[in-house]
């Protein structure tokens, strides 16, 4: 297998890598849509002792919600960086990347992809 062949098949992965993310993201949102249905029925002020239970339970929940927004924004911004090493070794190494001009897969950004990650 050649480098050009090599690139394509990372490209592969990389694009069922997102694939399977996107199916795990659509699984999350359905989980979501049923415990914000709960939250909104069960999750009364009625349910707490004193408004500070019920500001903590909010804040809480936010808080895993605010987790999983974080992880997930840290995975594809490595996802982001190591597409764009491998757009750039590529354009290093045949002067003009695959298809002639694979840097512009991103609209330009290729030098950093517009600030991601730093």
């Amino acid at each position: 297998m050649d480098r050009h062949e090599s690139y394509l098949s990372i490209l592969d992965a990389t694009a069922k890598i997102q694939h399977n993310v996107a199916l795990i993201l659509e699984a999350k949102a359905l989980h979501a849509e049923k415990s914000r249905n709960w939250i909104c029925h069960h999750l009364a002020t009625s349910a707490y002792e004193s408004n500070a239970d019920h500001i903590k339970q909010a804040t809480d929940i936010h808080e895993q919600l605010i987790a999983v927004i974080d992880g997930i924004t840290k995975m594809e911004v490595a996802f982001a960086k190591n597409l764009n090493v491998l757009i750039s070794e590529e354009e290093d190494a045949s002067g003009g990347g695959l298809g002639g001009g694979f840097g512009d897969l991103f609209g330009g950004l290729g030098g950093g992809l517009g600030g991601l990650g730093k």
